[in-house]
């Protein structure tokens, strides 16, 4: 039998004229597979390309995903081992700026000891002479 097209599907039907049967499936035991069959033999190649061009994608994908985890994990290494000289060098810098405080407090504590020290210095003869008047006078005192 020679192969089926679309339009082999219905019966001829009458010539133009009055109202005669409507055309009706000429060939209704084969069904769709007849007909689709050949449309996916065609589309076979097809679906084979789209099904390696999905695995090669996925391949790649998984390749990307590999070098992204090896990539992650080599900036985590580098971060860990330069997080150790970081906190040194922060300890450092705290220490430093800690050691210029405490120079600058003990140089004020030192000006501020010394402003002591000429202050009680400067009165030591005014309070020599009010003990020494103290004394005398509770000697006079003492006399009388």
């Amino acid at each position: 039998m020679a192969r089926l097209s679309f339009l082999d599907r219905f019966r001829p039907v009458g010539a133009p004229g009055p109202a005669g049967p409507a055309g009706v499936p000429a060939a209704d035991d084969q069904g769709p597979a007849a007909e689709l069959g050949p449309v996916f033999a065609a589309l076979a190649s097809d679906v084979a390309y789209c099904v390696a061009l999905v695995e090669g994608a996925r391949r790649d994908a998984d390749g990307e995903v590999v070098r992204a985890r090896a990539q992650a994990a080599a900036i985590l290494s580098k971060a860990r081992l330069e997080a150790g000289a970081e906190r040194a060098r922060s300890a450092a810098q705290i220490q430093q700026a800690a050691s210029l405080r405490d120079a600058q407090l003990l140089e004020q504590a030192r000006r501020e000891a010394a402003a002591l020290e000429q202050s009680g210095l400067s009165r030591i003869p005014t309070v020599v002479a009010e003990v020494i008047d103290a004394l005398l006078a509770a000697q006079d005192a003492g006399q009388e």
